[in-house]
């Protein structure tokens, strides 16, 4: 089994802890859908938001999804200007069978235009 990394983005309406957990669950339910995982793949996961986006922790709302036993970190994406605003992403390390090219990876709102590429 190898371990390969699943990365996604999605940005949130406002800054505000109920539309960074919403946002954050929708994005982390849609990358184990699109990859199949369950919980026991899941090695651990990063989360990064833009500077705009300081009203909660993502790592909350993938705990309200039952990530309890997952190691998770946050941190601040680099504030580069004229980036992407109000954007929560994240890398998830995962034990699987699947190839890199198998690996789903998931961009949703306006996070799309950062790898549009990969937009299904």
């Amino acid at each position: 089994m190898a371990v390969r990394a699943v990365r996604g983005a999605i940005t949130v309406p406002e800054n505000t802890k109920e539309s960074i957990w919403e946002g954050t669950k929708e994005l982390l339910v849609e990358i184990v859908n699109r990859n199949s995982l369950k919980n026991a793949d899941i090695i651990s996961a990063i989360f990064t938001v833009t500077h705009d986006l300081s009203a909660a922790f993502p790592a909350v709302a993938a705990r309200q999804i039952g990530w309890n036993d997952i190691p998770l970190m946050c941190t601040n994406e680099i504030d580069v200007p004229g980036s992407l605003e109000k954007c929560v992403r994240v890398l998830i390390h995962i034990n699987t069978e699947k190839t890199n090219a198998e690996i789903n990876h998931v961009y949703l709102n306006g996070a799309a235009v950062l790898r549009p590429d990969l937009v299904k």
